[in-house]
């Protein structure tokens, strides 16, 4: 693979500055985006109030640990537009991400959050190999998803030329891959084995592309992956680290000459680690969930966002900037399936609405052909148990956690009693991809 590390002299500055500089930008973009948000978000001023803290309260870094926390929850509670600090006339640009009820995470970028997050892309990028110049094939979804468009502009903005073919269309990304031959590729890892598969399929050999780097994201993947695309390929593969709600991707990215953790970009995000049971914050080097408050966000700030990943922060290597692990799991109940969230509560809000369905069901996650599959397996209702009416009652399922969470899954209708039932707790997702 050829050595593509990064010139110093083309990091920002604050990529290798001091801990004692990055810790000075971040408290004072902290006290900013603390007094943001309390004159101009009503949620958040009375959510402060009520824990008896205000922004001038804030002397240290260490002092954000007394401000109350933002969850999924307050997002789907002041659903569509109630957390934007700017007037609506001033957001040039919507994004959501699934919910778990039906409705979506939305969130909102003034023109300069468009440029914030330009920059973080693009940093990310070049931390990954890329240089202008260079072209990179885009198979990440466009639309009301951050990771197509938020990868499209980082691109532009340090100088690569994009295909934006989104995602899908398996052959015919393996045929622009061969035709254009792109430098780079950015795309979910699963949906990088299926185009490994394409090309052995049509009996071409993919350590022939141009592809020097593959930069993965949206779902979690292993360093055993990585060893398999990189074999495959003969290119890089790092780790891109993102969420809609802090910005979108370009929160945090792996460095190619290091591999070894995703750099948090610590002058737009701050993180801390806290006990996901009691919430109190946990040193730098010990495992907990990762939680984000974004220090320079105009449209959309969100103060000390609880993720629900699971991980451990540890000092920078590559960079000032402390690294994050691979992420290792989550602290509620959301799947990741072909880089879409999903939750439990989804599916059996869309099983409610199914006449013939009873609501007893399990989520069965499989890998085939390197790609995620879900099945879900619901019982029919005591009074549509005939083959006929199962059948339609699965076509109706089908149809509605496609059309409303966005996912293809299968449906097994059982007769009544079909589905295992629990003493305890209910056992509503059985994950049997494999782990490394």
């Amino acid at each position: 693979m050829q050595d593509l590390t990064p010139r110093r002299e083309d990091l920002d500055p604050i990529e290798i500055a001091s801990r004692d500089e990055i810790a000075a930008v971040q408290l004072a973009r902290l006290k900013w985006t603390l007094r943001h948000v309390y004159n101009n978000v009503p949620h958040y001023w009375k959510k402060f109030d009520a824990a008896g803290v205000h922004p001038d309260d804030l002397n240290t870094l260490a002092d954000l640990a007394k401000f109350p926390f933002t969850t999924k929850e307050d997002l789907r509670s002041n659903y569509p537009f109630g957390l934007f600090a700017v007037p609506r006339e001033q957001i040039i640009r919507i994004h959501a991400s699934s919910g778990t009820t039906g409705k979506p995470t939305v969130v909102g970028y003034t023109s300069r959050d468009i440029e914030t997050w330009g920059e973080v892309v693009a940093r990310s990028l070049r931390a990954s190999g890329a240089r202008p110049g260079m072209t990179l094939h885009n198979a990440y979804g466009y639309g009301l998803f951050t990771g197509g468009l938020g990868l499209h502009y980082g691109a532009e903005r340090l100088g690569l030329s994009v295909v934006p073919i989104s995602g899908g269309m398996t052959e015919r990304q393996v045929q622009l891959i061969i035709d254009f031959e792109p430098d780079i590729i950015t795309v979910t890892p699963s949906y990088m084995l299926a185009i490994l598969d394409e090309f052995r399929r049509q009996g071409l050999d993919p350590r022939k592309t141009a592809l020097k780097v593959g930069i993965f994201g949206a779902e979690p993947w292993t360093n055993s992956m990585r060893g398999e695309i990189e074999q495959a390929f003969d290119m890089h593969a790092v780790d891109i680290y993102g969420l809609s709600e802090v910005i979108g991707p370009g929160v945090a990215n792996e460095c190619v000459e290091t591999k070894d953790g995703l750099h948090i970009w610590e002058d737009h995000f701050y993180p801390e680690i806290i006990d996901p049971v009691s919430g109190k914050p946990l040193p730098d080097g010990e495992k907990g969930e990762l939680v984000f408050t974004s220090l320079s966000k105009e449209g959309m700030p969100v103060i000390r966002y609880r993720t629900r990943d699971l991980t451990r922060l540890l000092p920078g290597t590559a960079r000032s900037m402390r690294r994050m692990e691979k992420i290792t799991g989550r602290s509620d109940d959301m799947m990741i399936v072909r880089g879409v969230n999903v939750f439990p509560t989804q599916i059996e809000e869309q099983i409610l609405k199914v006449r013939g369905l009873a609501p007893h069901y399990q989520i069965l996650l499989t890998r085939e052909h390197r790609l995620d599959e879900m099945e879900i397996q619901v019982e029919a209702a005591t009074n549509a148990a005939q083959a006929d009416t199962r059948s339609a009652s699965a076509g109706e399922l089908g149809h509605l956690v496609k059309s409303l969470i966005g996912i293809t899954a299968k449906i097994t209708v059982t007769e009544p009693g079909g589905v295992e039932r629990s003493q305890g707790k209910a056992r509503r997702v059985i994950d049997k991809r494999p782990k490394d």
